[in-house]
């Protein structure tokens, strides 16, 4: 049985290598707390309490797949970074954990597509 996921697309104005390199730093940008140990986890106060970021990179090919842990859930996150000419897009998918109910999965994922825009946001400023 497949799980039920939700797939969200940003188009970014910036070239590929650019947007890549930006989002491994976003979380100091966006979380003015976060704090990245020796091990490459970025710690912060999220919207549920502590929470913690682990990307693990491929600049060749796009992929910036990233573990998220907080209270409520962990989630290994797919995420790539496509070249499309002049911008980019970025790509995530989440995958619907088994103890969240529909309705939980709706609201968690329309907060991050509201992240994702606001990360959208700070990128094109930079």
């Amino acid at each position: 049985m497949s799980r039920r996921s939700r797939k969200i697309t940003i188009p970014i104005n910036r070239k590929t290598a650019e947007v890549f390199d930006e989002i491994l730093h976003i979380p100091k940008k966006m979380m003015p707390d976060a704090k990245k140990d020796n091990e490459g986890w970025w710690s912060f106060t999220g919207p549920y309490g502590p929470a913690k970021l682990k990307f693990n990179e491929n600049s060749q090919l796009g992929i910036l797949d990233h573990q998220y842990v907080d209270s409520e859930a962990k989630w290994d996150v797919p995420m790539r970074v496509v070249s499309s000419g002049d911008y980019s897009e970025v790509v995530i998918t989440f995958f619907k954990p088994d103890h969240f109910s529909e309705e939980l999965f709706n609201e968690r994922t329309n907060e991050i597509q509201s992240m994702m825009e606001n990360m959208k946001k700070i990128i094109e400023q930079n």
